[in-house]
């Protein structure tokens, strides 16, 4: 795990050396361990590339980056791991290939120089890195299947810019940021973020998921840009149920399997729902004699708490269990280091536990961690998707099962008959009966707190993007959503949080769940192996992880994870966040402060219902008073 920054510019900059180096300061965190940089003339201009390294795989100083392939034609820097580069390498030494070092980076590098882009199929890994061919003068930028290592981009005036981190691309560009409208409206209107290519920086743009871009030096501008791996949800009949949970249980214990690969020490996060203990617990059959360590974030005296349910797994397997708990004063001490890591504004406080929960690790000494990230998207996970699951029983005509299907669903903790079937009505309803229905249930889509004209001015759209629906994927919408949720709107949020909380702490998060062979397994299995009939959400993965995981885990009803007393705390801190957003609110011209005040007045006092409007309203505040940021 590293992070990375580089740049080709048409004409060089006089002070591109201290921008560079600027650059790799804003990486330290991500890669305390070393540093490399590398300058050259090329094309008329000047390629640069940086690097910083958090020493995972080969701990020598033979894994220094930028690499350069033997004959001096690659150069290339990485951000991630291969975790099946042994494997990779075995079969690249069976085709002649010499290597001098033990690391994955030249694995990495040895494959493309054989296999060129063909290689990105056959990585499992996170990745984000870019590599430069001195024959032609490109330079690639390639990302992986999930996007769970972040890459974010500029293409101005002939010239690329990218790095790890918006503050290290920021330093790079040596200019201050400017904010994109549409995306500010997006967050503070419909809580919509890290759901498009598109920052919240004007310029500033992700490469999305399982995609890569070529940049011609020659001729300053991006060549290409592909798509190189998309989950597929055609159905596959040629597995019976207990057959299909045999084979998600040996593609995610060789997941784990292969994710335990690390020389320095490696630990799991675990709040004790079904994923995270399925990540430790299967850290334990696939290595019985490892020492596990646990790290949990515990709300004691709460419903959110999940101690006990954690202590079950921990003595299951034998870990070591670390846990740290928080309260409204501990999230106010911490704040602006946490926004700080974030980059950008997000969506409510439950990422303070994860925060707590890596720094915790790191305390400990623990470098590495696993965690269940990515399950829910898979295994039609948090309420079972039931508009989704309805709207495809509804499509092939089944309406009996769909009736019994909100009938059964209905039963669990939470649920209601009502409720699903408003789930299907939110899905299937056409965009402007959408838009009257959120308006009259107290969402408007121009509030008064927004000045409207200002965003109208700037070609602003107010609209809540929602996902468009394949007629291909007619009767198979669970499994359509679910593979929206992994690379659009859902996990790319999640994913971000992680990210960025774990190298706040110098950790590596590592994600099991989210490989390709399981991804495609699960996403071709029928929809009733995901979410039964009975409304059980995961049915193949509980059936999958009977004789591993606790029962008592598997048969859960419920779902918490870490997750915070946000309008406790809150409500507690209402008086320092208040100053602090009437503060930040005088430097934000398109915000109106008086009507905004008031709503806040207005949910703290109880006379409005508590949303996590509330934290969106003072998290976009600090993040815009704090970033320098510009209309």
């Amino acid at each position: 795990m590293c992070g990375i920054v580089g740049a080709f510019w048409r004409r060089r900059p006089a002070d591109a050396e201290q921008r560079l180096s600027n650059a790799l300061d804003k990486l330290r965190l991500r890669g305390p361990d070393d540093r490399g940089v590398a300058i050259e003339e090329r094309c008329g201009g000047a390629l640069a590339f940086g690097h910083a390294r958090l020493s995972v795989i080969d701990l020598s100083a033979a894994g220094h980056q930028p690499m350069h392939s033997a004959d001096g034609r690659l150069a290339l820097i990485f951000n991630g791991e291969i975790y099946n580069y042994r494997e990779l390498r075995a079969e690249l030494e069976a085709r002649g290939a010499q290597f001098r070092t033990a690391s994955d980076t030249e694995v990495l590098l040895t494959a493309w120089q054989v296999w060129g882009e063909d290689c990105l199929t056959r990585l499992d890994g996170m990745f984000a890195f870019a590599i430069h061919d001195r024959a032609n003068d490109r330079l690639t930028c390639c990302r992986d299947r999930f996007g769970i290592k972040p890459f974010f981009y500029v293409v101005d005036d002939g010239a690329l810019l990218f790095g790890s981190t918006q503050a290290a691309l920021v330093a790079l560009r040596g200019q201050s940021p400017r904010v994109n409208w549409q995306r500010c409206y997006d967050y503070l209107v419909h809580g919509d973020y890290d759901s498009s290519d598109q920052t919240f920086v004007e310029g500033v743009r992700h490469l999305a998921p399982a995609h890569l871009i070529e940049f011609d030096l020659t001729r300053g501008e991006v060549a290409r840009q592909r798509r190189w791996w998309a989950p597929t949800i055609d159905r596959r009949d040629d597995l019976s149920f207990a057959a299909a949970a045999d084979a998600v249980r040996e593609t995610f214990l060789d997941g784990v399997r292969l994710q335990l690969r690390s020389d320095v020490p490696v630990g799991a996060a675990l709040s004790g729902g079904i994923d995270s203990s399925a990540v430790v617990c299967a850290m334990r059959a696939v290595a019985p004699a490892m020492d596990i360590k646990t790290f949990s974030y515990v709300a004691s005296g709460t419903p959110l708490d999940e101690e006990p349910w954690a202590d079950l797994v921990n003595a299951h397997v034998g870990a070591q269990a670390h846990k740290v708990s928080a309260d409204a004063g501990d999230l106010l001490r911490d704040l602006d280091d946490m926004l700080a890591a974030q980059e950008e504004p997000f969506g409510s406080t439950s990422i303070y536990a994860q925060y707590r929960v890596f720094r915790l690790a790191r305390e400990t000494g623990t470098v590495v961690t696993l965690d269940g990230q990515g399950a829910d998207e898979l295994l039609a996970g948090y309420s079972g998707y039931p508009g989704f699951r309805l709207l495809s029983l509804v499509e092939r005509g089944e309406l009996t099962r769909a009736h019994r299907f909100a009938r059964d669903w209905a039963r669990w903790p939470g649920r209601s008959y009502r409720l699903a079937m408003m789930e299907l009505g939110r899905v299937a309803m056409p965009d402007q009966l959408y838009a009257v229905a959120r308006k009259r249930s107290g969402r408007d889509f121009r509030p008064p707190w927004l000045d409207v004209a200002t965003f109208e001015a700037h070609g602003v759209k107010f609209r809540e993007q929602r996902p468009a629906r394949d007629h291909s994927a007619r009767g198979r919408r669970v499994v359509e959503q679910l593979s929206k949720s992994l690379q659009e709107r859902g996990l790319p949020a999640l994913l971000r949080h992680a990210d960025r909380n774990s190298m706040r702490f110098s950790v590596e998060s590592r994600v099991p769940f989210l490989t390709g062979p399981l991804a495609d397994l699960l996403l071709s299995l029928p929809e009733e192996y995901l979410i039964s009939p009975a409304g059980e959400t995961k049915s193949v993965f509980r059936a999958a992880m009977r004789g591993i995981v606790p029962d008592a885990v598997l048969d859960r009803r419920d779902k918490i994870g870490f997750a915070t007393p946000e309008q406790q705390w809150l409500t507690a801190l209402a008086p320092e966040l208040r100053a602090k957003l009437a503060t930040d609110l005088a430097g934000i011209p398109f915000l109106r402060a008086d009507p905004l005040l008031a709503a806040f007045d207005a949910v703290i006092e109880g006379r409005q219902r508590f949303s996590w409007q509330l934290w969106r309203w003072f998290n976009f505040a600090r993040w815009y008073s704090a970033s320098g940021m510009r209309p």
